[in-house]
This record gives C-alpha cells, structure tokens and sequence, in this order.
C-alpha cells in the first residue's frame, strides 16, 4: 500500500540546523570569533563582524535563545521597573517610550520585560525578583533621583544599567538624557528678548534630577540676562495641574508678581488656565506661559501652550541600544548621551502688556471685590 503525500512530508529528514561551527567553517574563522563577533563583542573588529554577519545571513543561521542565554550568561532581555505609585503613573512619555525600546530590542533580536512596581518600598525587591529570576540582563532606569537607590544596588550586584536622566555621583554609570536645563535658559532668553523682566519658575520634587537641573537652567538664564535671581519667584512642589495653579495664585499674590512664569513640567503648567481666569488674567496677554514636555492637552488649550517638546521614542531607542552595548561588555563613560527638547511657540508667551505692578493691584481689586462678594452672601 503506497504512502500518502501527507505521510511521505513527515517522513521526510529535517533540514540540518546550522550551527556557529558551520559559519566558522565556511569563514575559515574559530568558533569563539564567530560567537563574538555575532555577540557584538567590543574587541572584535567591525570588519570582521560585518564579514560574519553576512556569512550567518546567507547561511540562515540562528541562535537558540537556550543555549546563547548558558553560553553568554544572558538571557537577551531589557528589563523596566515602572513606578506606577508615581503621580502620573508615566503617562506623558509612556506610549512612545515603550515603543522606542521595544522597537530596537525586537530588531536586536532582543525582548524588553516589564514589571510595576506599586509604591516607592517595592522597586528594589521588584528588580531583585527579576534579576534572581533571570528575567533581564540590565535596567533602564527613567525618572533617576539625585541620590538613587537603584544605582546603589545595581552597581553592587554588578548588574548593567543605563540612566534615563543623571545622578549626583556619574562613576560608573551610563546614561541618556534631554537637557532640560538648556531648554530653561533658551526660555528665559526668549522671554527676556520679548520685554519680560520678572520670570517665574514652577518646578516639583527637588529629589528629582530633571527638576534640579530646569531650576539650575532657570537661575543660569537670569543670570545669562542680567536679571534678579528672586527667590520669591521660584514655587516648588508643584506636579499637576490643580498644584500648578495654586503656584500661579501664589505668585500673582506677591507685592512683584512677575509677568512670565517657566514651568518644569506641562503637567503643572496646565493649572496655569483656570488659576489666570479665576484672576481676570489672560494667558499670552496679561501673563505669559512657558512649560516642557510637549504633552498633546496643551495644544488643545486657548492659547495653547508653547512648551518644549521631547521625542521620547527617540529615547525610547537610544537608551535601549545603550543598553545592549552596556550588557555587551562595553564601559559606562563611553556610553552617556544628551539630546536637546525643542521649542514649540503656541500662543502662551507673548510681549508683556502689564507691568508687575499692574497685574498686582489688578488682582488685589480683584481679590477684594471677591471678599465682598462672600460677605454679602
């Protein structure tokens, strides 16, 4: 009784898997070359890893993830601990971000591995539980604190890692980061340049790098302008937009109130609308308004909200390929890199039409009109 063609195909000898022996054979090369050269190893000339890339290609050669991950120790994995305890959970550069790593990782041939963590006490036995369970070879680290305790374990468990910011003490690590304390000096430059003379600045939690770096960029544009460092100016504490506008009424009160205020964050710089029409205050005309992040509600905003924006999948992209190199053996120092944010006019900063003197009796007639409005009811 013949066979079916169905039975004929199993029958059928597999297709011999080829094998980094086969590539080193066809190259005339040793197997340990080939493996570092695939490995993207730094001692092996990029000649001579292009010549075996090409090689492997043609050939069809593929790792097996099993036996790479016993052979090199990794396991060919991103890994990202989200703080989602934080105020906004990461949502202004979430989407983007994640697809940014997951796109070089996946063209890398690598897997980015997520895990939360839900208050500020679970991050490190998060990324304990990771490491101790093989699930990454190395952490993106985004939102880095001055003093960071992820840093301090990461370096003594000798685990790679790459900083989506920077830190008080850089010795060993590597990083990406936009510099944010740049785009502070270019806005209080522009400001200047359009009349301004009282700048104020709204920034969060000092624990955060980004905010001591803005409030570092802020002071180093007045001074830049010849104008006043005030402190009475400067609001901390404030991370969204209820804060945000409670930092504009707590400035529009002072005996000088300014006439443009610098925001750290979109997220706090969008308080900034309702605070100035509870005022009488008309944002781009009475006060002007300067934020950072690029979030897309300010567009929507009348006027909208000029801010500098991120391209955060391009962080997305850079920190993940960073890190590959770091997990690869190659020295943190050489691995640290900054892009700037760029500015994005939108109608919230303009020529100032009021003098801080005026804006403060305006808001004191305004105030005492609105404490004989409460006595009467």
């Amino acid at each position: 009784m013949g066979e079916s063609p169905r039975q004929t195909q199993s029958l059928a000898p597999a297709r011999k898997r080829v094998t980094i022996a086969d590539v080193a054979a066809r190259l005339g090369m040793a197997k340990g070359t080939v493996s570092r050269a695939l490995n993207n190893y730094p001692d092996i000339a990029e000649a001579t890893r292009r010549r075996v890339e090409r090689a492997a290609q043609e050939m069809g050669y593929s790792p097996l993830p099993q036996a790479q991950a016993i052979r090199t120790g990794r396991v060919r994995a991103i890994g990202l601990v989200l703080q989602i305890y934080e105020h906004d959970g990461h949502r202004p550069f979430l989407a983007d971000f994640l697809a940014g790593l997951s796109q070089v990782a996946s063209d890398e041939g690598w897997t980015l591995t997520i895990a939360n963590a839900a208050s500020e006490a679970d991050l490190l036995p998060v990324l304990g539980r990771l490491l101790a369970e093989r699930k990454a070879d190395g952490f993106i680290l985004p939102r880095t604190l001055w003093a960071d305790p992820r840093v301090a374990y990461l370096r003594e468990e000798g685990v790679p890692f790459v900083l989506y910011g920077r830190v008080s003490e850089p010795a060993g690590c590597a990083w990406f980061d936009i510099e944010g304390e740049a785009a502070m000096e270019e806005a209080v430059a522009h400001l200047h340049a359009l009349g301004h003379r009282r700048i104020g600045f709204v920034h969060g939690d000092p624990r955060y790098t980004y905010t001591r770096l803005r409030l570092a960029g802020y002071r180093a544009g007045l001074a830049a302008c010849g104008l006043e460092d005030d402190p009475a100016l400067i609001v901390t504490g404030a991370h969204d937009a209820a804060t945000g506008g409670a930092a504009l009424t707590a400035l529009m009160a002072r005996p000088a109130p300014p006439t443009a205020i610098l925001y750290a964050t979109d997220a706090a710089a969008l308080g900034a609308w309702p605070a100035a029409e509870a005022l009488g205050l008309e944002i781009g005309r009475d006060i002007s308004i300067i934020g950072y992040d690029g979030l897309p509600e300010g567009a929507h905003l009348r006027p909208g909200l000029s801010t500098f924006a991120v391209n955060n999948r391009a962080a997305g992209e850079e920190l993940a390929a960073l890190l590959i190199r770091r997990c690869r053996g190659e020295a943190p120092e050489a691995l640290r890199r900054t892009a700037r944010a760029r500015f994005v006019p939108r109608g919230s900063d303009g020529t100032p039409r009021l003098t801080g003197a005026q804006i403060a009796r305006h808001v004191a007639r305004r105030n005492e009109i609105a404490r004989r409005d409460a006595i009467a009811r």
